[in-house]
C-alpha cells in the first residue's frame, strides 16, 4: 500500500480544536504500536513526544506518556469532531503508508491503560 488518507470532512484547525476544548489532553504522536486482537483490531501502543493537558481551551502544560489500548475502527467512530485533513509522515509504519494524510481528531474516552515513563 502506497498512500493513507483519512479525511472525515473537518475544517477546523489544530488550534481551533484545542481552543475549544474544556479539559482534554493534546496526543501529538504514537508509536510501537502493535497488535494485540486483530480479530478486533485492537491496538496497543504509546504516546511519545509530548502529551499536553488542556484547560479552558489552553495547553497548561505537559503531562507523562502513557500506554494505550484502542481500536483504530473504535476510535474513528467515536471521533465527535474532526481538523481538516493535512499531510502528515507515518511515525512507525513508513513502510506501509509512506504518504499519509490525516485529520486531529477530537475523542472522547480515549482509553490510556497506564503511564509510561518513556519520552
Amino acid at each position: 500500500m502506497d498512500n493513507l488518507r483519512l479525511d472525515a470532512g473537518g475544517t477546523a484547525s489544530l488550534d481551533e480544536l484545542v481552543a475549544t476544548t474544556e479539559r482534554g489532553l493534546l496526543v501529538t504522536s504514537l508509536w510501537y504500536i502493535r497488535e494485540v486482537d486483530p480479530k478486533n483490531l485492537l491496538l496497543t501502543g504509546l504516546t511519545r513526544d509530548g502529551v499536553f493537558l488542556v484547560e479552558g481551551g489552553q495547553v497548561v502544560g505537559q503531562v507523562n506518556n502513557f500506554r494505550f489500548n484502542e481500536s483504530p475502527v473504535e476510535v474513528i467512530g467515536r471521533a465527535t469532531e474532526a481538523s481538516a485533513t493535512e499531510l502528515t509522515r507515518s511515525r512507525e509504519w513508513g513502510m506501509y503508508f509512506p504518504r499519509a494524510a490525516m485529520p486531529a481528531l477530537r475523542v472522547p474516552e480515549f482509553h490510556m491503560s497506564s503511564v509510561s515513563p518513556g519520552v
